[in-house]
């Protein structure tokens, strides 16, 4: 009973930094419980003034230029029985390019995400391994804010759990294929790997470090300081989270990363806060 009860706990937690990954690309390997629901808030900052060309030489963006982003994202997961998860994620975008000349702005709601998650197996319920379908659809007519495609993921997940020098521990690892349907494309590959460790029996601190990237790939070549224009281009991203959980209601978490290269993309910094909320069990 105690074995059940910590790793549910560990499940808990490893939901809060599987909410933190890299952009829209959320989802995880622990199940969620049936008639369960998480939600998650989140705000998040991206700035690069400088960046990679298509050799992945990194140069400052030319005139002084530099690019912000705010963004405001809510993720939700949904229990439907042991094995399948309905899962969604609706995100807002506040971005500003400036440098010497000029300044641009655009903001608005971006691409809506609507998935269906299925735990394939499991080994001794301590090892998980999943698979998610997830349809894409814009929420805008500004092109500065995407690529106003629909498109499709496939996502395959595993994740475990367990002790090591006396914490506890998770791991994830994620890899998935985006299609989008327009005439260019593109075609991205999204892959990431945390790690994650309680610090006090009672659970209520955590730290974690994650590692991943994006492979984008289209015909259409051209590059903008504006990230989410760019439709050929990719990056590799280091990040650590701390995270705080209050109750088994409400989990707060704190993320930095930082771009390590990249090929036509922003030589980015990202921060980002994200709170855990399960309304009822």
């Amino acid at each position: 009973m105690n074995k059940l009860k910590t790793n549910y706990k560990i499940f808990i937690i490893a939901a809060g930094f599987i909410a933190l990954a890299y952009g829209n690309a959320r989802a995880g390997g622990f199940p969620v419980r049936p008639k369960r629901l998480i939600l998650s808030p989140s705000f998040s900052y991206f700035y690069a003034n400088s960046g990679w060309d298509s050799l992945r030489r990194k140069t400052p963006f030319a005139n002084e230029g530099q690019f912000e982003s705010l963004g405001f994202s809510l993720y939700a997961e949904y229990g439907l029985s042991r094995r399948f998860t309905l899962v969604g994620l609706l995100p807002y975008v506040h971005n500003t390019y400036e440098d010497t000349k000029s300044k641009t702005v655009s903001s608005g709601l971006t691409d809506l995400e609507l998935g269906l998650r299925y735990y394939l197996a499991n080994i001794n319920y301590i090892y998980y391994f999943t698979i998610q379908g997830t349809y894409i659809t814009p929420l805008y007519q500004d092109l500065r804010l995407g690529y106003r495609e629909q498109g499709a993921e496939i996502k395959l997940a595993f994740a475990g759990s367990g002790k090591v020098l006396g914490k506890n521990y998770y791991f994830t690892l994620e890899n998935g294929v985006r299609q989008y349907f327009g005439p260019d494309g593109p075609t991205q590959d999204r892959y990431t790997g945390t790690f994650g460790l309680t610090l006090d029996r009672r659970f209520h601190h955590q730290v974690s470090v994650s590692l991943g990237g994006f492979y984008s790939s289209s015909s259409f070549t051209r590059f903008s300081p504006i990230q989410a224009i760019n439709k050929n281009f990719a990056f590799n991203q280091a990040s650590f989270t701390y995270g705080y959980t209050a109750n088994r209601y409400l989990s707060v978490f704190l993320t930095g990363g930082h771009f390590i290269n990249g090929r036509n993309t922003g030589n980015g910094t990202t921060a980002s806060v994200s709170v855990l909320v399960k309304p009822f069990r």
